[in-house]
């Protein structure tokens, strides 16, 4: 056998050996996988969580309206009586800090017979909001504002105050991430499968604003009797959405 055939695929094999040592030490490392396995979606979960409450708080829109060809005249009128008003809302022992002026607004009425507008007189009206935390007052409210020259009567509104809400909230948010994480442990069961961390946690709130009541219908004044008012029940919701991370 010639020994020059033999030589060669043992120079190859070396070759290759040291070439491999060469490689391994000095040049970049062969990777043992090129393919990597991607994390599946996580679960997402909803929850919702409700609570109720009965209204602690009313509102009333009262307001003063004065016209006349004398914008100073038409301004003194509509001061005087926006002042008895709030004298008269006092008496009732509403405190100062529960009147707030909403708006203050002066219009110029005109006569367009002529073709060219003609200011002819001016309007003055002055709105106030009124909190009122005894409810049984409501009506007093309404009734001795309309007797103290108010003649813009508007919608009676009922709402929890903030610090009550924010509770209510807090309460809410427990019971939705409660229903989630109840919701979350069950599919993960049916689907043998078991929960890892949160990935991510958001909300939605659904906080009701003030309830109106139309005071058209309540026949206020009048020798016709006082409407019964209640706040009935408002309602405080919040859902969740929870990403759970699945192993």
């Amino acid at each position: 056998m010639d020994k020059g055939i033999l030589k060669h695929p043992l120079i190859l094999i070396a070759s290759f050996f040291l070439l491999l040592a060469i490689f391994s030490r000095f040049g970049v490392k062969l990777p043992i996988s090129v393919i990597s396995q991607e994390k599946g979606q996580p679960l997402v979960v909803d929850g919702e969580g409700k609570v109720t409450a009965v209204p602690d708080t009313a509102k009333v829109t009262v307001g003063i309206e004065e016209s006349g060809t004398s914008l100073k005249d038409v301004q003194k009128r509509a001061s005087t009586k926006s002042k008895t008003l709030v004298d008269t809302l006092k008496k009732l022992g509403i405190d100062d800090k529960q009147i707030k002026t909403t708006s203050y607004n002066v219009y110029p009425e005109y006569n367009y017979e002529s073709g060219t507008p003609r200011i002819t007189g001016y309007k003055v009206s002055s709105s106030y909001e009124v909190t009122v935390k005894d409810f049984d007052k409501v009506n007093d409210v309404l009734v001795e504002a309309v007797n103290a020259g108010a003649r813009v009567v508007g919608n009676i509104s009922f709402e929890v105050n903030e610090e009550t809400k924010g509770k209510l909230l807090d309460e809410a948010r427990q019971k939705a991430v409660k229903e989630a994480k109840e919701k979350a442990q069950s599919l993960a069961k049916a689907a043998g499968v078991s929960l890892g961390k949160i990935l991510n946690i958001s909300e939605s709130l659904n906080t009701p604003g003030p309830v109106p009541i139309a005071l058209r219908e309540a026949g206020i004044g009048g020798a016709e009797p006082r409407p019964e008012i209640t706040p009935g029940e408002t309602e405080i919701s919040v859902v969740v959405s929870i990403s759970f991370e699945i192993r």
